[in-house]
């Protein structure tokens, strides 16, 4: 009897032993902090479903679920945006010296890919563009609901005026029949992707460079990001047809960096059927399958 009281409380020990040791690798093992940067016209509650689950699949993951640019304030010009973010993601960033993985929706995508661009010695590891206009928008499926009224074919006339400048849409409103008005009266868009270059396009290219993985999800049921290609950097020509990313020229002149970080590995695509627009931030499936296997 007393021998097997022995042999049990060595295997207590043990067990308490190897409890005690998983316990210390789920902290020595964690996973990087998320910064989470939510659409267009809506706020940090739309991105809740997103922080819940990272918390709730790798436990002690610290997220930052931006709060600024909710509602109607998300029409804001983008540069602003990116200034009055930028300080606030950057803060976060440095109380994580190890590392931070971003993840940006819709409009977010792009503004928070700016922000990297913008902070060139950022310590985001990952980042994660959630159906971002990437490439530019040339659609009006839900610019109804903000501009009524709004015809495709003549959006131009606003978007490409100084009032139209001071909206986020403008600032990335991609007119691929009127290319040139695009590069003259644009302010943004061309920047940020080195169309135009400035003073900062060095730094807006080495800034993603830095990047470990760049992973660009959208699907051709979006039916908002039109095309639905831009989310990964495809766009119209001057025809009208869409051309894959591989095929322009910010790909082929490694304008951005997109070839440099698709040469060694680190750009993933990935494309997923049958999820709108609305789905892509409210679905538990796609964060299960599509963006809990990024974050590191």
């Amino acid at each position: 009897m007393l021998s097997f009281f022995m042999f049990a409380m060595k295997k207590f020990n043990l067990c308490r032993l190897l409890f005690t040791i998983l316990t210390f690798l789920q902290f020595v093992i964690a996973y990087k902090p998320v910064i989470l940067l939510h659409g267009i016209l809506t706020g940090f509650e739309s991105m809740e479903l997103i922080k819940n689950r990272i918390e709730q699949k790798h436990p002690g993951t610290i997220v930052y679920n931006v709060v600024e640019f909710g509602g109607w304030s998300s029409l804001d010009n983008m540069w602003y945006q990116v200034q009055q973010l930028g300080e606030n993601i950057t803060n976060f960033s440095k109380q994580h010296p190890d590392g931070v993985n971003f993840l940006g929706y819709s409009q977010g995508a792009l503004l928070a890919r700016t922000i990297l661009q913008a902070n060139p010695d950022h310590n985001v590891h990952r980042f994660i563009s959630l159906s971002g206009p990437q490439a530019g928008q040339y659609g009006t499926q839900f610019l109804h609901l903000y501009f009524p009224g709004l015809a495709l074919r003549t959006a131009f006339e606003l978007f490409y005026s100084r009032v139209g400048q001071h909206t986020s849409v403008g600032n990335y409103w991609k007119d691929p029949y009127h290319q040139s008005l695009y590069l003259n009266y644009s302010q943004y868009l061309p920047y940020v992707n080195n169309e135009i270059e400035s003073n900062r396009s060095t730094e807006f290219k080495t800034a993603l460079t830095k990047l470990n993985k760049l992973v660009l999800i959208g699907g051709p049921d979006d039916n908002v990001i039109t095309p639905w290609q831009s989310s990964q950097f495809g766009f119209y020509n001057e025809n009208g047809t869409v051309v894959n990313f591989i095929d322009r020229d910010i790909y082929k002149e490694d304008r951005i960096g997109l070839r440099t970080l698709d040469e060694k590995g680190k750009l993933v695509m990935v494309t997923v059927p049958g999820i709108n627009h609305f789905m892509w931030h409210t679905d538990v499936n796609i964060c299960d399958n599509y963006i809990l296997p990024y974050l590191d």
